[in-house]
C-alpha cells in the first residue's frame, strides 16, 4: 500500500495518477468493505470526477497543496458539505443542510484531497467500539469477528485496508488511539487546539480530531494540512509556522524517555507487556535515554466518567429519547445527569492536577511510552471485552483517556502481534505542544522495524 508521499511525488512526475490511485481505493472499498463495514457513505462517482480534476492540475503544474489527489475518508462525526453528518444515530435528520464543513475537512478541501467518503462511528462517538442501530457494527480487518475499536473504528480499518490513505478521525478518550491500536494503524491525538473543531463537541475540550494512517509519515503530512487556524473554534490554536515533516527523521538520541508498562495501576495482557517491552529496547538501541517509571497518578476513571457522561447527557437532552438509542448511551446519559455543578468542578479540579503532575513528568522526560492498550480486539459487537467487571468502555482504556483530561499529544505506532495474530500498540505522550516530538519518536521507531508495513490478509468476497 502505498504512503501519500509516495502518491505525490508520483503525481509529480507523472509516474502516477490520482485517478489510479482513487480507483485502486474505490477498489478496495467494494473488495473488502461488505465484510467490515468501515463506511457509511462512498462517492464513487464524485471521488472519481475529483481526481480527475486533480490528475488535471498536476499535469498543469498547479496542485491546490500538498495532499492534492490524495484519498481520504471522514469520520462520521465531522461536518462535510454535501454529505450528511449522522453521528451514526437515528435523531439526526438527515436532509440537513449540510452547506458547512468541519475546518479540518474545509482544510482538506483547499489541498484538493480526493473525499471517498464518511467511515463508520458509535452514536455520538460515546463509546471504545464501533457499533450503532443505524449502521451495525464494523469489524477488524485482521479478522472481522473482532472490533476494530473505536469511537473512529472504520476510518481505522479503511486506513488498515487500503480504502484510501488518509482518514481523519475524533477523539475524546482514545478515539483514534484505540482503534489503531487494536487495526495495526498510526494515529495521533494532537494538542488540543492544534486542529480546529466546528461545531464543539458536547464532550467539551476532551474531544480532539486526529489523522489516521498507516505510516507516521503519513499521519505528519496529513496533520500538515488540517492544522490551519479557523475562527470558528474560540480555543483553535495559530497555524504551525513550521511543517510537522520537518526533523521527522533526526532520529532520537538521548531523547530522555520514562517508561511505564503499567501506569502503576493497569493489569496487561501478557503478550501485550512482552510486545511493548521489546518496543522499548528497540528506541533504547536507537539511543534513546530510557528509564522505567511511573509518572505517579491514580487512574483518573472516576474524574473522566464525570466529565464524559455528563457530555453524554448533553447530547441526549436535545432529542426525544426512543429504543432506537444504544442503550449504554441512554445508561451513562441518565448517570450524566444526576451529577452536580459541585461534581464537575471537582472532575476538572482532578484534571487541572493531572495536568500539572505531567507537566513536572515532562520537565524530567521527554516523552512517556506506554501500551495504547492492555488487551487486543476482542468480539465485534460488544462495549467491553469478556469476563469485564464493568459495562464502561473506560475500564479497558486506562492509558488513552488521561491525556485527553490533560490535551497532551498521544500518539499510537503498531509494535507487534499477538500468537492470535492481533496487533498491539505502543504509545507516545509528550508535553502540550510537542506533537512534532510524539512524531519523531514513532518516525524512529519504524524505520527501524517494519510492523507498520505488514497488511491483512483479508479475502475479498
Amino acid at each position: 500500500m502505498r504512503q501519500a508521499s509516495e502518491l505525490v511525488e508520483g503525481y509529480r512526475t507523472g509516474a502516477l495518477s490520482p485517478v489510479e490511485a482513487t480507483q485502486e481505493a474505490l477498489d478496495a472499498i467494494e473488495r473488502y468493505d461488505a465484510q467490515v463495514n468501515a463506511f457509511v457513505l462512498v462517492d464513487a462517482e464524485g471521488a472519481l470526477a475529483a481526481a480527475k480534476e486533480s490528475e488535471a492540475r498536476w499535469h498543469a503544474g498547479t496542485p491546490l497543496g500538498p495532499g492534492d489527489g490524495v484519498p481520504t475518508s471522514i469520520k462520521d462525526a465531522l461536518w462535510t458539505k454535501g454529505w450528511p453528518t449522522l453521528r451514526g444515530s437515528t435523531m439526526i435528520d438527515a436532509a440537513g443542510p449540510w452547506d458547512e464543513d468541519a475546518p479540518s475537512v474545509a482544510r482538506l478541501r483547499e489541498t484538493g484531497a480526493v473525499f471517498l467518503g464518511k467511515t463508520t462511528t458509535p452514536e455520538y462517538s460515546w463509546k471504545g467500539v464501533t457499533d450503532s442501530y443505524t449502521y451495525g457494527a464494523t469489524g477488524n480487518p485482521w479478522d472481522p469477528s473482532k472490533t476494530s475499536g473505536g469511537s473512529s473504528g472504520g476510518s481505522a480499518t479503511a486506513v488498515g485496508l487500503g480504502m484510501g490513505v488518509w482518514s481523519l478521525g475524533t477523539d475524546g478518550g482514545g478515539s483514534v488511539r484505540i482503534p489503531a491500536a487494536f487495526t495495526g494503524t498510526v494515529a495521533l491525538k494532537p494538542t488540543y487546539g492544534l486542529i480546529p473543531l466546528f461545531p464543539p463537541s458536547a464532550f467539551g475540550t476532551l474531544s480532539h480530531a486526529g489523522p489516521m494512517t498507516r505510516t507516521v509519515r503519513d499521519a505528519a503530512a496529513l496533520l500538515d494540512v488540517v492544522t490551519g487556524f479557523d475562527s470558528r473554534d474560540w480555543s483553535a490554536m495559530p497555524t504551525p509556522g513550521r511543517s510537522f515533516l520537518d526533523g521527522l527523521d533526526d532520529g532520537i538520541a538521548g531523547l530522555r524517555i520514562g517508561f511505564s508498562v503499567d501506569l502503576g495501576f493497569v493489569d496487561n495482557q501478557a503478550e501485550v507487556a512482552a510486545l511493548v517491552r521489546t518496543a522499548v529496547g528497540v528506541l533504547e538501541s536507537l539511543g534513546a535515554e530510557v528509564t522505567e517509571v511511573d509518572p505517579g497518578f491514580a487512574d483518573p476513571i472516576d474524574a473522566f466518567n464525570v466529565l464524559w457522561w455528563s457530555g453524554a447527557a448533553k447530547v441526549l437532552s436535545a432529542y426525544t429519547v426512543d429504543d432506537r438509542v444504544d442503550p449504554g448511551l441512554r445508561r451513562v446519559a441518565e448517570l450524566g445527569a444526576a451529577y452536580s455543578a459541585s461534581d464537575f468542578l471537582d472532575a476538572t479540579a482532578v484534571r487541572m492536577d493531572l495536568g500539572s503532575l505531567m507537566g513536572r513528568f515532562h520537565e524530567r522526560y521527554d516523552v512517556l511510552v506506554t501500551p495504547t492498550l492492555p488487551i487486543t480486539a476482542f468480539p465485534v459487537g460488544q462495549d467491553v471485552p469478556d469476563g469485564s467487571a464493568s459495562p464502561d468502555w473506560t475500564a479497558w482504556t486506562p492509558y488513552t483517556y488521561p491525556f485527553n483530561l490533560t490535551q497532551q499529544p498521544a500518539l499510537s505506532v503498531p509494535c507487534g502481534f499477538t500468537s492470535a495474530g492481533l496487533p498491539v500498540g505502543l504509545q507516545v505522550v509528550a508535553p502540550r505542544h510537542a506533537d512534532a516530538r510524539t512524531l519523531r519518536v514513532g518516525q524512529a521507531y519504524q524505520a527501524a522495524t517494519d510492523w507498520h508495513l505488514r497488511t491483512p490478509t483479508l479475502e475479498a468476497q
